[in-house]
């Protein structure tokens, strides 16, 4: 019988650099998890670190990691051709039934974007499967940015507000993104959508309150 709390061992075909201290490593793999899951990436003899899934596609999955410790710093030095351990995947992915058809508001912050960024992707490319996005995300600063590409597209497919806590630039609005949740169309909603919020606990807590 399979143990399925076994880390396996899976390739690394691609590293991409989104930032100084956050990678996204493309992993080669069967595992199909949903959107909003999150595996257990390990390193043998060093430890292991959950992290969620940040995209997925036909035969791989990526990952967006920030070099925080012992684990992501051995991480960091794995290139192409590699492999890391994985297991999992673990927890409640997003609710895709409940999501569908409906209006759909997320607010992330920081690394929190990850964990959406699948859900984004597919709502972007399965038109009609929700009736509209409206998009809050918020960084630290225009060095910690991450998805670049995906902030283009997703500029052009849904209602967005791209924020950066201390820092004005072009593209962006200035302020945390708590600032910016009375600008979402909640009204014309009109009770029909769902809200996710991903980031730190404090952001969390206080986007709930402008929420409500």
């Amino acid at each position: 019988m399979e143990n399925i709390v076994q880390p396996k061992p899976y390739e690394i075909i691609d590293v991409r650099c989104e930032t100084d201290i956050e990678y996204t490593f493309r992993i080669a793999t069967d595992i199909k998890p949903e959107h909003g899951q999150f595996l257990q990436l390990s390193v043998p003899k060093i430890g292991e670190c959950p992290i969620s899934v940040s995209e997925q596609g036909d035969g791989w999955l990526e990952f967006t990691i920030r070099k925080v410790g012992k684990v992501t710093d051995v991480i960091f030095e794995k290139k192409p051709g590699d492999h890391l351990f994985l297991r999992g995947p673990y927890g409640k992915g997003w609710p895709m039934d409940e999501i569908k058809g409906k209006h759909l508001f997320v607010i992330a912050g920081g690394t929190g974007v990850s964990p959406v960024r699948s859900l984004l992707n597919y709502c972007a490319k399965e038109e009609g499967f929700v009736k509209s996005v409206s998009l809050i995300a918020g960084f630290k600063g225009t060095d910690s940015v991450l998805f670049k590409p995906d902030l283009e597209k997703w500029k052009e497919k849904f209602n967005t507000w791209f924020c950066l806590d201390n820092e004005e630039c072009e593209g962006f609005n200035k302020g945390f993104v708590t600032s910016y949740v009375k600008d979402l169309p909640l009204q014309e909603a009109n009770d029909d959508y769902v809200a996710i919020v991903v980031g730190p606990p404090p952001m969390m807590k206080f986007t709930g309150l402008e929420l409500l």
